[in-house]
């Protein structure tokens, strides 16, 4: 790669941002509008390189990404380490907001460990633009699929005059210990609901942000269909997403500044620093109108989406 120029920074950066949290894949758009667009940009931002400073720029992307996240559910991580603080200290699991931080941490270990030894198999042989129209196009069915099982659970739900998740206030432990204080906040009442999640299902939907390995595969898309199906609102699942996003993409990022710092980074910093801008403020926009869209919508627009952009795309590497 001869360099990045600042039109690739801006629009790529602002694309990583929105589509991180969108239930679209943004290393699958990472890869799948450079090759369309072609020419330098194929060249400069190909992400299957296995020493390219297009890595470099992702590292800066996923940390404003963090960050953005972290500034906007700061008041709620305040209280989410501060429950993790006093469980460690007090020996105690008996608030909400100490069982979700450990749901938490437990659900972020099996990605943790995929992505240290899957990461850069998956993202050298798998980030092509075909294999990424591919999954894309999966990324969508699978969305559609969650929302109609879901659909078919709240049906049977309805019949059955049962609820799915437990009431606000239900026990955050096996104990049975209630929490004394009520929740103030649209957040607190959701984490209420978070909280009472078995510690196996909490695990079940972190691990699921492995699929995201595949370029084209969703992030959130996976984690919130994998809570939808497991009994979560669309609320409910969309926050835990965002939740478990926050450390994974952080961690992504932290652990390869070398990349950043080092020789992949050189010539190209100020173009980072530009795209890492782009990319914090798109995530922020995204994850407050996600935030608000999925208290009343669903995932079938974003499928059908994935399946409509992912085989024109398909299309157009293989008959081109």
């Amino acid at each position: 790669m001869s360099g990045l120029s600042w039109l690739e920074a801006i629009v790529i950066g602002g694309l990583q941002g929105v589509a991180e949290l969108f239930p679209v894949s943004s290393l699958g758009h990472s890869v799948l509008l450079p090759a369309v667009i072609g020419g330098s940009w194929a060249q400069d931002l190909d992400v299957s390189a296995p020493e390219s400073p297009y890595l470099a720029f992702i590292v800066g992307l996923h940390v404003a990404t963090a960050l953005a996240l972290i500034i906007y559910f700061w008041r709620d991580w305040v209280r989410i380490i501060r429950g993790l603080i006093t469980s460690i200290t007090r020996r105690e699991v008996r608030t909400p907001d100490q069982r979700l931080a450990w749901l938490l941490v437990l659900a972020t270990i099996p990605v943790g460990l995929a992505g240290l030894a899957l990461e850069h198999t998956f993202r050298t042989y798998l980030a092509k633009p075909i294999p990424t129209a591919v999954f894309l196009v999966l990324n969508g069915v699978l969305l559609l699929a969650g929302e109609q099982l879901r659909r078919r659970a709240d049906a049977r739900d309805a019949a059955r005059g049962t609820s799915v998740m437990p009431a606000v206030g239900a026990t955050a432990t096996g104990a049975g210990r209630r929490a004394t204080t009520a929740p103030q906040t649209a957040g607190e009442i959701s984490d209420r609901r978070l909280a009472t999640l078995p510690v196996g299902r909490a695990v079940l939907i972190g691990a699921a942000q492995i699929a995201a390995l595949a370029p084209g595969i969703s992030r959130s898309g996976s984690t919130m269909v994998t809570g939808l199906v497991k009994g979560l609102s669309h609320e409910d699942a969309a926050r835990f997403s965002f939740l478990l996003a926050t450390p994974v993409i952080l961690a992504a990022g932290v652990l390869k500044l070398g990349d950043l710092a080092g020789p992949l980074g050189a010539g190209i910093r100020p173009q980072i620093l530009v795209g890492s801008l782009m990319s914090g403020i798109g995530a922020y926009l995204s994850v407050r109108f996600l935030t608000a869209y999925f208290e009343t919508r669903s995932l079938r627009p974003f499928g059908i989406y994935c399946i409509v952009a992912g085989a024109l795309c398909l299309a157009w590497f293989t008959l081109r």
